[in-house]
């Protein structure tokens, strides 16, 4: 396997050994033995997730290339290995080729049902949707939960100028085309929203039913929480999230901690003491989740993340494809189609009072809420599925 280190070391193959007791070598390539101090608790994350013991780690030989498209784009692919111990997801994968890069997604169900479309934002991936599909799957629909490109399954672009919200919204709308999906039910939040909703005001024809979840739409006089302000402050250079952070305060313990699973005060403590935060087994779970698609590809590996809070249209309408946001802003407000809110009301990203305003512009649209965070469908995913389906069959 090959795996991407923060110290630009790359784990190259697991090599069986006469250790003793199964344990096996680690062979490291690039650099020299001293970054073994740099590297060391990524490679063991490696170790754990392949069930192997640590054995020895060495380093050899040279630093091997990144990888390119034929059009020079870089990119990193995330082992299969990171994802083969996810008990609870699964899922098989499946892959678009967009222009030489894989970008993954989930299809299961009956490939003539309806649609449930799960539109992930930062830093999720399909992961998000694990106890949502089997309801969906249970009440009729096929789910298609597309990974963007530098999320999930999908391969890693290392270039920052590479993501924008267009380019992600132009790359789910040739996934939906590729596929012909028909008769959808859009389920959107956070980032999602943006992209999942440019699908409709794209191709309304495609679609059935809108779920909006704890998203937003840019547009004249949004105003933008101090949450949010927040988020593009730690994203930003310097901020709490880059390269001065310590290996261990990576996204799956923000996911844990995010999703409650895990106390905020002890686990940032021992993340920033470089020490294994102490997790349920269920927080534990969540962690890898979370981690399973840039455990090992290094700072670079994670760019599609830290791009999403600074294309915030506040931040760089350009990016962020404002005027197009808005536009789509007035496509759904103006649509005849059923639409649900389900809001997670302890969000201070994107507040109670934004969701029912935005509720309030569309006379027909009904509401639930729930006593969730940002990422409602990862703590309360059956319960939306029974709202949903509930407020489909009228």
């Amino acid at each position: 396997m090959l795996v991407r280190c923060d110290a630009g070391v790359q784990v190259d193959q697991m090599v069986d050994v006469p250790l003793g007791r199964r344990q096996r070598q680690v062979e490291i390539v690039g650099h020299d033995a001293e970054d073994l101090r740099d590297c060391r608790e990524c490679i063991l994350f490696h170790v754990d997730l392949a069930g192997l013991d640590h054995g020895d780690l060495r380093c050899v030989g040279n630093d091997v290339p990144m990888p390119t498209t034929s059009s020079g784009v870089p990119f990193l692919r995330t082992p299969d290995a990171n994802f083969g111990v996810l008990d609870d997801f699964p899922f098989a994968p499946h892959y678009l080729d967009v222009d030489g890069l894989r970008m993954h997604h989930l299809d299961e169900g009956p490939r003539d049902a309806p649609v449930a479309l799960l539109m992930h934002g930062m830093p999720t991936w399909s992961y998000l949707y694990r106890t949502m599909i089997p309801p969906l799957l249970a009440a009729g629909y096929r789910c298609v939960a597309p990974d963007h490109i530098g999320f999930g399954r999908s391969d890693k672009v290392t270039d920052p100028a590479w993501y924008s919200i267009a380019r992600h919204s132009a790359n789910v709308r040739r996934l939906v085309e590729e596929l012909d999906l028909r008769d959808i039910t859009l389920f959107v939040q956070d980032w999602g929203g943006p992209t999942g909703l440019a699908q409709y005001a794209a191709m309304p024809e495609r679609f059935s039913r809108l779920v909006i979840m704890n998203t937003w739409l840019h547009h004249e006089g949004y105003e933008y929480t101090p949450g949010i302000l927040d988020w593009i402050e730690r994203n930003s250079p310097g901020g709490m999230l880059r390269e001065n952070v310590p290996g261990r305060f990576n996204w799956g313990l923000l996911m844990a901690m995010a999703t409650r699973r895990a106390a905020p005060g002890d686990s940032v403590v021992a993340a920033v003491m470089g020490k294994e935060p102490t997790l349920s087994a269920e927080a534990d779970a969540v962690r890898r989740g979370y981690d399973a698609p840039f455990a090992g590809l290094g700072e670079e590996g994670v760019t599609g993340p830290r791009r999403f809070p600074l294309s915030i249209p506040v931040h760089d309408p350009v990016a962020g494809n404002a005027d197009e946001q808005a536009r789509h802003f007035a496509a759904v407000n103006a649509t005849s189609l059923p639409v649900h809110f389900a809001w997670g009301t302890e969000d201070n990203v994107f507040v109670t009072e934004w969701g029912r305003k935005w509720q309030s512009m569309i006379p027909h649209a009904t509401w639930d809420e729930f006593a969730a965070g940002h990422f409602l469908q990862d703590t309360h995913g059956p319960a939306i599925v029974d709202a949903v389906v509930r407020r489909a069959a009228g």
